[in-house]
């Protein structure tokens, strides 16, 4: 592959390597330790390893079925095409609003011909990009969502369904559905910068993700500059192609604001100081300490490190990966006439845009929130019969919606202490939201007794395949397993 097409690659070569050396066993102890402590987790430790790198290990015993840990969103986002489906909270993921304006909006949004492409495998897209030699070229419109006639709210086209008056009469809060009062949801709260693409839960979900990440992405507070016009660019590049890209500048907008609170904190203490002086040195360790929390994630390359898709033939291969990262570059040119600070210009070359989004495709957990509308009509089904004569109003909603009317808010989010879990094909814990879990956290959920000092491992795959099949999903995170499962079957294969 040729040399990166971004000069800020080679200007700040010091820099970056900095940024992406790995922190010391003691610098990992201590974030942790801080983190733990503000998340109140003190049911685990983090150990470091020269073999296995972090890992995560229990300080006290778990039965199965118990909860582990409850593990806070460093970064995270809905994907776009599931925002046609769930209306949520863009801070911690709750659905917002109400039972009928969660109806109301999906089917109204399908009558006027949204529909949700349901296969948002992005190896699809990249296998056709590589056919076709030319990414920009791609009708990628039809990746996120697309206008169908014939498909889009098919049960809506029904001589039954809801009129559009009467779904805008939900949304309105003007019509309300039987026992809806029994789901009640937190009320909408507006970005503080007015973008409509944002919306909250609560003020202090509002004021948080603002101050940490969203000031800086709003494309609300500044109608018709050009700084609007580019931010608004890259979100629709990000849309048209791959929403891991928002990701990666939400972690870029969040290590600028809190090296913007670390320098103003500096000056703040050293202001009396007649001998404080800021010099580039001292603005790039605030830099470091600003991005300390990125680098606990391990980090490759993207273009290097995604899974190649099945039916790639092997001489496409470097093509694939050039195309990959030429994208990621178009993605970066235009965050970066969104969002440049020349304070932070290392956190806007390609390498770093690189690893951020690599990281994601190596450490991320799926971003799950079940929808209440779904225990709304279970809740509907089991009622007594004289009160479901009561809720026969909700039937041709039901119906409307279809097999639809479960969509849960799905996303992609990085989380700080899950992302330390080493994988094994035989693990003591999993990834796993409970009834009462309503917001984005993630829930570590023990599937066998552990006792004190275990690690406490999870499957990145899916456990129950093959040897073979899973030592080569296993490949694309750059690791063979030799987990007690894979130890024993490799044997027996020898034999």
């Amino acid at each position: 592959m040729e040399a990166s097409p971004c000069p800020l690659d080679a200007e700040f070569a010091d820099q970056i390597a900095a940024l992406l050396t790995p922190p010391s066993p003691l610098a990992i102890q201590e974030y942790y330790d801080e983190l733990k402590q503000k998340g109140k987790c003190n049911a685990v430790r983090i150990e470091t390893s020269k073999v296995h790198g972090k890992g995560v290990f229990s300080n006290m015993e778990f039965k199965e079925g118990e909860l582990i840990l409850k593990d806070q969103i460093l970064v995270a986002a809905q994907h776009s095409s599931n925002k046609v489906d769930c209306f949520v909270c863009s801070s911690c993921f709750r659905f917002v609003g109400s039972v009928e304006l969660q109806i109301g909006r999906k089917l109204y949004l399908q009558s006027l011909g949204l529909s949700v492409k349901k296969e948002c495998d992005h190896q699809i897209f990249f296998k056709d990009a590589v056919a076709s030699c030319s990414l920009e070229s791609q009708n990628e419109d039809d990746l996120l969502l697309q206008e169908n006639s014939d498909n889009a709210g098919q049960s809506s086209c029904s001589e039954n369904s809801p009129s559009k008056e009467v779904l805008e009469l939900l949304m309105n809060g003007k019509l309300s559905l039987p026992f809806s009062e029994q789901f009640l949801l937190p009320p909408i709260v507006p970005c503080p910068g007015g973008c409509e693409e944002e919306h909250y839960c609560s003020k202090v979900c509002a004021d948080s993700d603002w101050e940490s990440i969203h000031s800086l992405l709003c494309t609300g507070k500044s109608s018709g500059s050009l700084w609007q016009a580019a931010a608004v660019k890259f979100t629709e590049h990000a849309n048209r192609t791959n929403d891991i890209f928002i990701l990666a500048a939400k972690v870029i907008s969040f290590v600028i604001l809190r090296y913007r609170r670390l320098k103003q904190s500096q000056f703040e203490s050293s202001k009396r100081s007649i001998l404080h002086n800021s010099t580039d040195d001292s603005n790039f360790f605030l830099l470091l300490e600003a991005w300390k929390p990125i680098a606990m994630g391990f980090k490759r390359r993207w273009w290097d490190c995604i899974a190649l898709p099945d039916d790639l033939d092997n001489c496409d291969e470097a093509l694939f990966r050039e195309q990959i990262r030429d994208m990621a570059f178009s993605s970066l040119q235009l965050l970066k006439e969104a969002i440049f600070d020349i304070e932070c210009a290392p956190l806007f070359s390609l390498e770093i845009y690189g690893h951020i989004i690599g990281m994601f495709e190596l450490n991320n957990l799926d971003l799950v929130v079940a929808s209440p509308v779904e225990d709304y009509f279970i809740y509907i089904d089991d009622l007594p019969s004289p009160q479901k004569e009561k809720a026969e109003l909700t039937l041709p909603f039901l119906d409307a919606l279809g097999d639809d009317y479960s969509d849960f808010c799905q996303g992609t989010a990085f989380f700080p202490i899950q992302s330390c879990m080493n994988h094994s094909c035989c693990p003591n814990a999993k990834a796993f939201k409970r009834d009462e879990d309503r917001d984005g956290q993630a829930v570590i959920i023990a599937v066998s007794p552990i006792s004190i000092g275990e690690e406490i491992t999870i499957s990145y795959i899916d456990e129950d395949l093959p040897y073979e099949e899973r030592q080569a999903l296993l490949a694309d995170y750059g690791f063979k397993c030799s987990c007690r499962k894979c130890r024993k079957e490799q044997l027996f294969r020898q034999q």
